[in-house]
Order: structure tokens, then C-alpha cells, then sequence
């Protein structure tokens, strides 16, 4: 069997047989506004200034998350993928390699992912579910997201088609067809995936418990450093309210905890730790 390379953009033995591992899928950019629409422009200012470009914008990686243990391999979200078309590409500023030939870097063939998790199925983090071709990217890995995740990608909601991109979902679902869950489900020993809502219908965090630590991935309600601070939503959020409380909540135990974090978005320092500070939050990269 193979084993986690020095490719990876980060590892952690988390003992007992279990590894889990950073993977970036490229990059590609984002409207700042939309990222931090609530949040008045003086507040936000600083923690992004430098990185806006000339169209406003902020290029964010496409985190996945490679998790090894005794049981079988579970990879976190897939990124953007390889069917988004040329135009759209540079619209979006995609950039870097997608999932298939990162992870084929790191030492793995596609068809020893055993699971395939994603906290939410937006284009950024289901688009690598189908190659190329419009095949199975993962052809041995059933695809583990909430159902409540599912019916809204797939509806006809004004707001769905803007964030998901429904004719490679519709194509998923029937080379998977009823692949769902519903509520907290325990994948393999120690890996366990977590409702959260907030910033989608069905969206889901990750949990990987070691010997160790535990390595969290919170998907989009931890996608940067300055997203940890439960007030800070996106205009993303489609239901932000919710997405205050998962972070109260979760952030809260991950805090007294020392969970290892997984930021999805943060380019170049993504692991830490998140800490309290008064009644907020705060992230402390490694």
C-alpha cells in the first residue's frame, strides 16, 4: 500500500496507524465582497488589504484533506476538478493542479480512496467528483454528504444555480445514485462527519480523532484565518445565523481541545490552532 509522500503540503501522524495530510487542488480567485459582505469594508480591510488585486478580488487555495488509516483512505473535498470550461476558468483565475494529479504526486491512484467527503457541494469543493471525460474520478469511494446537501444543489432554488454547478451534480447522482446521509455518521475508526448548516443547507465538518489530536475540517465556516470569529459570515452563508451558532459551538471545542485545524481556503498558512479570545475567536497558524 502506499504512504503519504513528502509531496504533501503538510502531514501529522496521528498514531495508531492514522495519518492525515494536506493536499492543494490550484487555486482560484474570489470577489472580496462577496467573501465578506457583511462585514463593513473599515473592519475587514486589513486582514485582506494585500492580497486584493485590481478587480477586487483574492485568490484562495482549494484545500483537501488525504486521511490514512488501518481501515481504509478517505479524501476530504476534490476542488474545482477538470471540466470547468476555459472561459469560465479565467473568469475565476484558476490556477495550479487540480486533485487527480496532486494526489497522484503524493503516491496515490484514484481508485484506492475508499471515501470520498465533502463538506458541501459548491463547484470549489464538489468539482472534482468526475474526470475529465465525465467519469468517476474515484471509482471505489462512494461520496459521503449530507442529504439535506443534495436536495438543495438540486433544486430549483434561485440561489442554487449560482453556487452549484448542477449539471455535473445531475450527472453525479446517477453515476452514484443514492449516495447520502443524514446527520452525524462515523466513516471509518476515528473519522466522523458533523452537520453543521450555516453556510449551506447540508454543509458537514470532518472530524479525524487520533491518539494525538484531533484533526478538524470545518469547510467553508473555517475558510481563513479571519473567518474563525463567529461574526465574520460570507455573503456566501446561505444561512448565517446557523452558521454563528456550528461556530460557537464547534469552535468552542475545538478551542479547549487543541484540535488541529484545517483552514479550506487559506493558501499559505492553513494549519492551526483556533483560540479563544474574550468571547471571540481567534486562528494561530503552525
Amino acid at each position: 500500500m502506499s504512504r503519504i509522500n513528502d509531496a504533501v503540503d503538510w502531514s501529522v501522524d496521528l498514531g495508531a496507524g492514522t495519518r492525515a495530510a494536506l493536499i492543494q487542488a490550484g487555486t482560484f480567485k474570489t470577489d472580496v465582497g462577496a467573501a465578506l459582505g457583511p462585514i463593513a469594508r473599515p473592519v475587514w480591510l486589513p486582514a485582506v488589504n494585500e492580497e486584493i488585486d485590481s478587480d477586487n478580488r483574492m485568490r484562495q487555495a482549494l484545500n483537501c484533506l488525504l486521511v490514512e488509516t488501518p481501515g481504509g483512505r478517505v479524501l476530504v473535498e476534490t476542488g474545482i476538478g477538470e471540466r470547468m470550461s476555459s472561459d469560465v476558468r479565467a473568469k475565476r483565475a484558476v490556477s495550479g493542479e487540480p486533485i487527480l494529479p496532486s494526489l497522484r504526486k503524493a503516491g496515490f491512484e484514484p481508485d484506492s480512496v475508499d471515501f470520498v467527503v465533502l463538506s458541501h457541494l459548491h463547484f470549489d469543493h464538489a468539482g472534482g467528483l468526475l474526470a475529465s471525460d465525465g467519469t468517476r474520478a474515484f471509482p471505489n469511494a462512494p461520496i459521503i454528504a449530507q442529504r439535506a446537501e443534495w436536495e438543495m444543489a438540486l433544486s430549483n432554488h434561485p440561489r442554487a444555480s449560482a453556487s452549484y454547478d448542477q449539471p455535473d451534480l445531475r450527472l453525479v447522482r446517477t453515476l452514484w445514485p443514492d449516495e447520502a446521509v443524514d446527520g452525524e455518521r462515523e466513516l471509518l475508526p476515528g473519522v466522523s462527519v458533523v452537520p453543521t448548516g450555516g453556510h449551506s443547507a447540508g454543509h458537514q465538518a470532518v472530524l479525524v480523532r487520533g491518539r494525538t489530536t484531533t484533526v478538524a475540517f470545518f469547510g467553508d465556516l473555517a475558510m481563513r484565518p479571519w473567518s474563525v470569529s463567529p461574526t465574520w459570515t460570507t455573503s456566501f452563508d446561505d444561512f448565517p445565523l446557523d452558521s454563528v451558532e456550528a461556530k460557537l459551538r464547534l469552535f468552542g471545542q475545538a478551542a479547549d481541545e487543541n484540535w488541529t485545524v484545517v483552514l479550506s481556503h487559506e493558501r499559505t498558512r492553513p494549519i492551526g490552532l483556533i483560540m479563544r479570545s474574550g468571547r471571540d475567536f481567534v486562528f494561530e497558524p503552525r
